[in-house]
């Protein structure tokens, strides 16, 4: 199975909800270019406001993707990503699998708040995982994806 994923984690506090350090939040990308020569594994990245957003990346093995990957006639079906129990808004209601030919790409978003542990505080996190199946270049991910599922819900 030639299957590369991306996934893009950009984490943040009440701190970046507004003003300039909510500019610098969104400016934040949410597909990057691959590692030259990378195939079946995940690429990850994080980046977070404690380090003014600036993109931390490894690449680990795929079965840490976040997400069920399994080939069926021939096709790539792409389970919806995983949620912790203690992310908010709950989502009882997910999308369905994405089937994916090779050559195709999906672009899967969520979004999520935890409650803080210590201090009380809200954090929050925008995960995106950029899935391809097939071959990939450096710049596969920075084309437009064949598929696009956006489960993005407001936070509070």
């Amino acid at each position: 199975m030639d299957v590369v994923v991306q996934r893009v984690c950009t984490s943040w506090t009440k701190k970046s909800r507004g003003g300039p350090e909510a500019a610098r939040r969104n400016a934040a990308p949410t597909a990057f270019p691959l590692p030259p020569g990378l195939s079946t594994a995940l690429h990850e990245i994080t980046m977070s406001e404690s380090d003014s957003f600036e993109p931390h990346t490894r690449v680990r093995d795929l079965s840490a993707a976040g997400t069920t990957l399994g080939e069926v006639d021939g096709l790539l079906r792409v389970d919806p990503p995983t949620v912790s129990t203690f992310a908010m808004p709950r989502r009882t209601r997910r999308p369905p699998a994405v089937r994916l030919a090779p050559g195709q790409w999906l672009q899967w978003q969520i979004n999520h708040r935890f409650a803080g542990r210590y201090e009380g505080g809200w954090s929050y996190q925008l995960t995106t995982l950029n899935i391809h199946y097939g071959p990939t270049t450096p710049n596969t991910f920075l084309t437009t994806p064949t598929h696009h599922i956006d489960e993005r819900r407001h936070l509070r």
